[in-house]
This record gives structure tokens, C-alpha cells and sequence, in this order.
């Protein structure tokens, strides 16, 4: 799948109208953001984009914000340049090393993942996955069934695989993310593992003891409702993508519905990551 990128850069915004704008562009469906300096890149399908819809969006922005934004295609050869150049090894609570296939393994540390993300999202970089890595780190997986939603590269599938976990099933709606899932398995031996395209619509009927879903608060609050039924009960959800004001509370209030229970959050910048349990 191809992508379109908007590089946001700002001289002058509120954290709380950065988050709407956020929130906005998650709803005209973008669906993966990086903060940079000054900004962030919003990342969409190429085939979801509407430029009207951005520009309509963006012309009906706070006149307080000030801002230059910037539309471009990701080639699939300059992704790979890109992020072998800036994919650094990442140390997550000095138990999990991630790295990329051209890095030394570094045999001191409990798990290791070994990523090659090509235009799937995912390396554990970005704030959101982190904070899921670090939830798992705290988990046991020992025998459950794992159902992993928007699994991008594979990567929280695969250390819920190393932690012990019985089966995997990753779930992505872009074709690339599924195919960089297969590929990802096979580097880091996890043979317990069923990759789909898809959404919602998608998901075995079955039951597990636990749902990882690091996607964006839209897609989250419409498929909240399908995670409580292949829950079980006292199964565990952990979310991330998302704000803490006001998306966590929209999420606990649409979680709470369904017998979902919040129990505690992390937060990492601006971002936030959540443990839920079904009652």
C-alpha cells in the first residue's frame, strides 16, 4: 500500500489545538502520527486521501495557529533509505532490545526483536509502542491467546510470543503491514502466529486472554464493542494511540459499557497507553 505523508510544522500552537488537529485528521482517516521537532508527519493511504478534506479541515483552523504543512507520497525505496538511516536500536526497560537486521545482536538482554519494517509502522520508536512493549514486559503471556489489532510490523505480537504466549493472531488492514508481519515472524523464530488483512470484520471467533490494539481513538471506540465479545472473562486489553484529554475518558466511558474496566495508564509526551480488564 502507498502512503501520503503531511509534515506539520509549527511556529506557534497550544498543545490542546495540536491534539484536536490530531483528532480531526484521525477523523478523515490518517492513521499514524510522529512527532518531530516543532511538529508532526500524518500518515494516510494513498488511497483513503482527500485533498479537499485536508484542505477543508485546515482552512477552518484556529486563527491562532500558525503553520506550514507539507504533502508528499512516500516512495516505498526512500522509506527504506530513511529508516535504515535513522532506525537506531532501541533498549526498552533494559529487557527488550529491538533492532534491525543489519545491527549486532546484543545477547544480555531477555527478549530480542529483530524488525525490518519497510513501510509498515511500527519499530517500537514512537512513544505509543514503547509504552505497549513496557506493558508486556509487565504481563504474563504464559499459555494465552493474544490477539494483536493494527499490528503494524508484528512487533507486540512477537514479544507477547517470546514472553510465552500459545497463539498470536496479528490483524492489519494494510496489506504491507500483513506481509511485513510474515516476514518479521520468520526473523524472530515465532511460529505460533496467524497474520490477516482486515479490520473487525476479520477477527477469528474465538477467545482470548488478551487484545494488544495500538491504532488511533476513532478506530478504537468503533471496535470496542467486537473486542468485549472475543474477550473472556478477567481477559485484559491494553490500548495506545491515543490522548489523554480527551481520549482516554471517551475511551474508559465507551469501554465501561461493555464491562470493560479501566485500570491504569502510562503517558509518554502527549501520548497515553492503558491496561483494561473485562469484568
Amino acid at each position: 500500500m502507498e502512503y501520503i505523508q503531511v509534515t506539520f510544522t509549527f511556529s506557534q500552537i497550544e498543545d490542546y489545538q495540536k491534539d484536536l488537529l490530531i483528532d480531526e485528521l484521525a477523523a478523515i482517516n490518517f492513521d499514524t502520527f510522529d512527532e518531530i521537532d516543532n511538529g508532526f508527519i500524518a500518515y494516510i493511504a494513498k488511497n483513503s486521501f482527500q485533498k479537499n478534506d485536508l484542505e477543508a479541515l485546515l482552512s477552518n483552523l484556529d486563527g491562532d495557529i500558525i503553520f506550514t504543512h507539507k504533502v508528499e507520497e512516500i516512495v516505498s525505496e526512500n522509506w527504506n533509505i530513511e529508516w535504515e538511516k535513522n532506525f537506531s536500536p532501541l533498549n526498552i526497560d533494559d529487557k527488550c532490545y529491538v533492532r534491525a537486521t543489519f545491527h549486532e545482536s546484543l545477547p544480555n538482554f531477555e527478549y530480542e526483536i529483530v524488525i525490518d519494517p519497510k513501510m509498515a509502522f511500527g519499530t517500537g520508536h514512537h512513544q505509543t509502542t514503547s509504552m505497549m512493549l513496557q506493558y508486556i514486559l509487565e504481563t504474563d503471556f504464559t499459555d494465552k491467546n493474544v490477539l494483536d489489532m493494527g499490528c503494524g510490523t508484528g512487533i507486540l505480537a512477537f514479544l507477547a510470543g517470546k514472553k510465552g504466549a500459545k497463539k498470536l493472531v496479528a490483524i492489519d488492514f494494510d496489506e504491507v503491514c500483513y506481509e511485513s508481519t510474515l516476514e518479521n515472524a520468520a526473523l524472530n523464530n515465532i511460529s505460533n502466529i496467524t497474520a490477516i488483512c482486515g479490520g473487525k470484520e476479520v477477527i477469528p471467533n474465538e477467545m482470548y486472554e488478551v487484545i494488544l490494539a495500538n491504532i488511533n481513538r476513532n478506530i478504537l471506540l468503533d471496535q470496542i464493542e467486537t473486542y468485549a465479545k472475543v474477550l473472556k472473562k478477567e481477559g485484559k486489553i491494553f490500548f495506545s494511540g491515543f490522548y489523554e484529554t480527551p481520549d482516554l475518558i471517551m475511551i474508559i466511558e465507551e469501554c465501561s459499557k461493555f464491562g470493560i474496566k479501566y485500570i491504569n495508564h502510562k503517558k509518554n509526551g502527549d501520548w497515553v497507553a492503558a491496561q483494561f480488564i473485562k469484568s
